[in-house]
């Protein structure tokens, strides 16, 4: 039963992080491609707003399909973990946790998912296990430095300024005597 719940767990997350990459990469599922979603993410800050909207969907669409298909276990699920960090960190941050106030409840989700999947392996229901292979240590330590520098590249960059209301101007022109 073991291996079933962490094939569950693998498809449901892995999947929807395919599909919420293409968004971003392909524009699929409703989403709004590298250009659209890159200008949002220049909205929190991202720039290039477009090149981080590519690598935020390689990092879902290649993780989560490496996670779905329990290949090269844990790179999959520690490759997630970086748009889920970035996303929580710019767009949820200082948010209530629940995603109808439009907090991180989701991405928190899917970290604590990628975090357990990378602890207890893909199962027996995986490309490793059928393949009979296993992922080098030093490719997960790799794998992981680089989730971690590129998540603190994106979170260091600074915010922009909130944008103020235009405030009304006092009357310079003179008023007409009747």
């Amino acid at each position: 039963m073991r291996d079933l719940g962490l094939l569950i767990l693998r498809m449901t997350m892995g999947g929807l992080l395919v599909g919420h990459g293409a968004q971003k990469l392909f524009g699929l599922f409703e989403g709004h491609g590298p250009e659209g979603t890159g200008f949002f993410f220049e909205k929190l800050g991202l720039r290039p707003g477009k090149q981080w909207a590519i690598t935020a969907g390689l990092g879902e669409t290649g993780g989560g399909l490496l996670t779905l298909l329990g290949f090269l276990q844990p790179v999959g699920p520690i490759t997630t973990l970086a748009p889920m960090i970035v996303a929580w960190g710019r767009a949820h941050w200082g948010k209530p946790i629940w995603v109808t106030s439009g907090g991180g409840e989701l991405p928190l989700t899917n970290m604590a998912i990628a975090l357990a999947l990378t602890l207890t392996g893909p199962g027996k229901y995986s490309l490793d296990r059928m393949l009979g292979i296993r992922a080098h240590p030093a490719l997960a330590m790799l794998v992981s430095a680089g989730v971690a520098a590129g998540s603190l590249i994106a979170l260091s960059q600074p915010r922009p300024e909130p944008q103020q209301a235009p405030q009304p101007q006092p009357r310079t022109e003179p008023v007409a005597a009747s």
